[in-house]
This record gives structure tokens, C-alpha cells and sequence, in this order.
């Protein structure tokens, strides 16, 4: 287990592989941790520095104590590589990790190689939804939101098949600390790149899921279009396709990483 401490908080990391190597950091989807990416951590770390983080409000981070925006997301991130003396690294996000991702892309381009945006968008609902999903979480705590995510992160064919792992997966929900979720409810309700994503110059994959209900193939399908150069990969999952088509996700993001 280890810490860093990034201006007002401090953010729990793990790493996996060679410092050597070269680093790819990956970044969990609202409401989970880094726990989410053992699948893909587990085959990276044979040929990269693998860094993980729990996104500030969440897991084992602090949720600090400014107002969280995207801008604050991607500075974490720069943070992280900073305090870790990395000058650049591959980044892959999914959901609010993929916004992350896009921030970085935009504002921090000289600090990444290869960027992955996984089941996101360049805007995730509305300013209203997310406001209304902070008030209730500030309200009632981690209940409400909890009961409705497996629907929302998986096909039933998934939740048939693999029980424990949603199980799983919405207990570290309910464990999730409400005002640091909330909070980042507030960040996705003001983040908004459509009007800036067409300035990303690092070569990116857009990686979605074809059942997604959250960030659809259309929501991917436009990013492409785009970001110059960007490449599309839609697999057989619904929102948290790193999870439901890990080996599929996995393949597609080493083949990308190697170019």
C-alpha cells in the first residue's frame, strides 16, 4: 500500500512490473478503485510499470479539500507523475477516468505517449442528472445508488454468469465514500470537452461498449471522428467492459500499447 500526497490530498497508488519500463497508468470509473483494473494490471506489469490510483473521493484517496472539477482530475494525474519522477506515460480511463484522460490530452499532451478512452464520452449525461445524483447520495448515502448500478455496469447475461463479481463490485460501491462520490458528480456536471476535443494530437484508441446504456457507441463513434487518427473498438459489454470483456479489453489495449 502506498501514498501520495498531490497538493490538498492524498491519493492511494499501486504499482505493478518495472520502474524500467515504460508506464502506463490507469484510472477507475465513478464509484469504483483501483481494484477494478487487477485484470488488466495482472498481464500489463510483463511489459510495463504499471500505475494505478483511486481517483481523489474514492477507495483509499482523500477527497481533499477544494471543489473537485475535471481540470483537478487531470492535475492529479500530472501530479502523480511528477511525485513519481515520470516525464511521460501511456494513460487509459474509463467512464470518469476516461474524461480524465481526454483533459489530459488536451491540456497535457507533452506528458503522454498513448491515450485509451474506455466507455466515456466527451460529455456523460447532464448538468441536472449528476446534480440530482449528488443531492442523493449527500442525502441518503450510497444505498440508493448502489441498488440501480449493476443494471447500469453490466448486461444480465453477466450478472447471471459472474454473481460474485458484481457482488463484488457494488459492495465496494456502498463502501464508497458519499461526499468524495458526490463530489465527483460536481466535477461531471460541469465537464464538458465537445468543444475541445478535436485539439487531442495524441494517438488514441476509443475503446466502447456495444450494449453501453452510460456513453454509447454513438457517444465513441463521435470522439473518433474527431480526434485525428483516433481508432474505435466496440466489444461485447455493456458500461464496465474492462470487467465484463477483460480479455477482450485487455488485448485490445496491449495491441494498441505496442503499437
Amino acid at each position: 500500500m502506498r501514498y501520495v500526497d498531490i497538493d490538498d490530498v492524498r491519493l492511494h497508488v499501486r504499482t505493478d512490473g518495472d520502474p524500467a519500463r515504460p508506464c502506463i497508468v490507469l484510472s477507475n470509473s465513478l464509484g469504483t478503485d483501483l481494484s477494478m483494473w487487477d485484470p488488466q494490471a495482472a498481464v500489463l506489469a510483463r511489459d510495463y510499470f504499471v500505475l494505478r490510483y483511486d481517483t481523489r473521493g474514492h477507495g483509499l484517496s482523500r477527497r481533499g479539500r477544494i471543489p473537485v472539477t475535471l481540470e483537478r482530475l487531470g492535475r492529479d494525474v500530472v501530479g502523480l507523475l511528477d511525485a513519481l519522477g515520470i516525464p511521460r506515460a501511456h494513460f487509459c480511463g474509463i467512464s470518469m477516468g476516461g474524461m480524465t484522460g481526454q483533459w489530459l490530452g488536451i491540456h497535457a499532451p507533452r506528458r503522454l505517449d498513448r491515450l485509451v478512452l474506455a466507455n466515456t464520452a466527451a460529455r456523460i449525461g447532464t448538468h441536472e442528472g449528476w446534480t440530482a445524483r449528488a443531492a442523493q447520495v449527500r442525502d441518503g448515502g450510497m444505498d440508493g445508488v448502489a441498488d440501480g448500478a449493476a443494471a447500469r455496469w453490466f448486461t444480465p447475461a453477466f450478472l447471471a454468469r459472474e454473481p460474485h463479481v458484481v457482488a463484488r463490485m457494488i459492495a465496494r460501491l456502498r463502501e464508497q465514500d458519499a461526499e468524495g462520490y458526490a463530489a465527483c458528480c460536481d466535477a461531471l456536471a460541469e465537464a464538458d470537452l465537445r468543444s475541445a476535443i478535436g485539439t487531442i494530437a495524441v494517438p488514441t484508441l476509443i475503446i466502447a461498449g456495444a450494449v453501453d446504456p452510460v456513453t454509447t457507441v454513438a457517444d465513441a463513434g463521435w470522439m473518433r471522428d474527431r480526434i485525428p487518427g483516433a481508432c474505435l473498438a466496440a466489444l461485447a459489454a455493456s458500461h464496465i467492459s474492462s470487467i465484463e470483456a477483460a480479455p477482450q479489453f485487455t488485448g485490445a489495449l496491449a495491441a494498441f500499447l505496442a503499437g
